[in-house]
């Protein structure tokens, strides 16, 4: 039904934009139009509906037009680059949130907080907005999010004895039904992503959220110095390892679960809405489970929308379709459409948004409840070289050639030394 809503919505916006286009066209004066060009990444059902939601917006906004145009995610960053040169940025980019702090250094990014409404501001979960405060600025706003929680087989629960209405919540429930799932099935309790591959990343986003709830941290707080050399960094670690030598998380076999291969992985909010229309099997999530002892913690991704400083015109009006699209109705329709989950407290929260969920996509509950413990990762333009220099000493541990403390402090000193180098 809301789906219905929002196509005739979007189709009626498109209808008032050829009309409002030709009363221009017949006064001889498009001068007073402000040109806002946006681009992002997306593609499919979340391109079409942000084209949608822009049309909608112009619609109603005469003096606006908002332009979305489409940058493949491999090329975004060297367009970006190359349009920085020739002073042709767009005025809105919208792209991954490790991007912020590099795009940062391109051009001059505007500080959207005297330009946002404070209750807009506010109304942002925190952790997303910590991302793109730099150097006091507001330099960027979330406008999509998602995060990691528990995903399971439940067949595979059922055939080990366990309950799959009782999912594990702590990391000894985790390690303990996986060695019930090992031992009736032979096959891996639960994925770990163990290897760094091309970038790092993978492993790092991973590690990260049992870093965190064990108490520990990834960076110091200015983002100078490794932090997670420490008896919590430890911690994780040795779960980790712990998972790996039990025979629950099998070295180098990250992907056995999303083939039905495997009890469980620590999976992002996106799989939801890529499974739902045909489930490849009987799946369920639940929260992260975190140590007894330790506190809940996920890990936030998503995209956020950085405003560059064209002209004051194009920034306010840049500025003005952002606001707009933080307000509860796009958020909740944005949301409802793409399954991403809200950047705002206010609808992540609210019963309309909520009933929906329960309605529609229930196995999203659990990453829309975990928003509120979600930790974003370093806003540093360092990160993408840090992650992978982090991620090539850790998994010498996984691997079996470095103990736990070597792999720690080699860790410690290649990411203090790809923060001296800048």
């Amino acid at each position: 039904m809301h789906h219905t809503k929002f196509r005739l919505a979007a189709i009626g916006a498109a209808a008032a934009i050829a009309l409002s286009g030709c009363a221009a066209g017949d006064g001889g004066d498009s001068g007073g139009t402000v040109e806002v060009e946006v681009w992002h990444y997306w593609d499919g059902t979340n391109a079409d509906t942000f084209e949608a939601m822009a049309e909608e917006y112009n619609a109603s906004h005469p003096g606006v037009e908002i332009k979305a145009s489409n940058v493949p995610n491999a090329d975004f960053l060297t367009k970006l680059r190359a349009s920085a040169t020739s002073n042709t940025l767009p005025d809105i980019a919208i792209g991954d949130l490790v991007w912020v702090p590099q795009i940062e250094q391109l051009g001059t990014l505007v500080d959207l907080a005297p330009l946002l409404p404070a209750d807009v501001l506010s109304d942002i979960n925190p952790a997303l907005t910590s991302f793109g405060t730099i150097n006091g600025k507001q330099v960027s706003v979330p406008v999509s999010a998602n995060n990691l929680a528990y995903m399971y087989n439940r067949t595979l629960f059922e055939e080990a004895g366990l309950d799959p209405d009782s999912p594990p919540t702590t990391w000894e429930e985790l390690l303990e039904d996986g060695k019930a799932i090992v031992a009736a099935t032979g096959k891996p309790g639960y994925d770990l992503f163990t290897q760094a591959g091309d970038n790092g990343e993978g492993l790092t986003w991973n590690f990260q959220v049992n870093l965190w709830q064990a108490g520990g941290e990834f960076l110091t707080a200015d983002n100078s110095a490794a932090a997670f050399n420490t008896p919590e960094g430890a911690k994780a670690l040795d779960y980790w390892l712990e998972l790996i030598d039990s025979g629950v998380s099998p070295y180098a076999k990250w992907g056995e679960f999303e083939k039905g291969e495997g009890g469980s992985a620590q999976e992002g909010s996106w799989m939801v809405g890529i499974w739902a229309p045909d489930p490849p099997f009987d799946f369920d999530v639940a929260k992260v489970p975190f140590p007894e002892d330790g506190e809940p913690a996920t890990n936030l991704g998503g995209e956020q929308a950085m405003v560059f400083g064209n002209s004051d015109a194009e920034s306010q009006a840049a500025a003005d379709f952002l606001a707009w699209f933080l307000e509860a109705d796009q958020v909740t329709s944005w949301s409802e459409t793409t399954g991403m989950l809200p950047v705002t407290n206010s609808v992540a929260s609210s019963d309309a948004y909520l009933s929906w969920v329960d309605e529609n996509q229930p196995r999203l509950r659990p990453y829309v409840e975990q928003m509120a413990e979600a930790h974003a990762r370093p806003n540093t333009p360092l990160y993408p070289a840090i992650s992978f220099a982090f991620a090539q000493q850790l998994e010498r541990a996984f691997s079996g050639e470095l103990s736990a403390s070597e792999a720690l402090d080699a860790a410690e000193q290649a990411v203090n030394d790809v923060i001296a180098k800048g």
